[in-house]
């Protein structure tokens, strides 16, 4: 048996099955789908009848993938705002559909998440004084992707 034996590209039905229960398991975005099709070696002439297809019959949507995507990378990895907008970018959404997908994330639990990040990183410093300690959280909830003005107040209220 050859190892080197190249298989034949998925026809469109096969690709579309195939593709259909990929989807359903999490939302997907239109780049991940194309790509996924790309490595499965769909004809390109049939990427996109896919993607048009997968779109009319509901297993694809933006809006909704970036709903799913911020809400969970926010209660999952604790991720801000920033870090958000910037992995959606990334992955082609538009600026609508992220502002879309921003407002899942609850102001008041936006709040208490940074709070909450904040109780449980400062018994970890080793800086002493406040203003080194204050510097360091602000650091790390900024990398996490939180807004620098809304990290200083909050901060500024916990920290005297």
């Amino acid at each position: 048996m050859e190892k080197n034996k190249k298989k034949a590209p998925l026809l469109y039905s096969e690709a579309l099955v195939k593709v259909r229960r990929w989807c359903v398991l999490q939302e997907r975005n239109h780049n991940e789908v194309k790509e996924k099709l790309f490595n499965w070696e769909v004809y390109y002439s049939d990427i996109q009848l896919i993607i048009s297809e997968l779109i009319q019959e509901g297993f694809l949507s933006e809006e909704r993938f970036a709903k799913a995507y911020a809400g969970g990378k926010f209660r999952m990895k604790h991720w801000g705002k920033n870090k958000i907008t910037q992995q959606l970018q990334r992955k082609g959404i538009s600026e609508k559909n992220i502002e879309t997908g921003l407002k899942e994330i609850e102001a008041k639990d936006y709040r208490n998440t940074i709070i909450k990040l904040i109780q449980k990183k400062n018994p970890l410093l080793k800086q002493k004084s406040t203003f080194e300690r204050k510097g360091k959280l602000a650091q790390y909830l900024m990398l996490k992707g939180y807004e620098a003005e809304l990290v200083w107040n909050v901060l500024n209220e916990i920290i005297v």
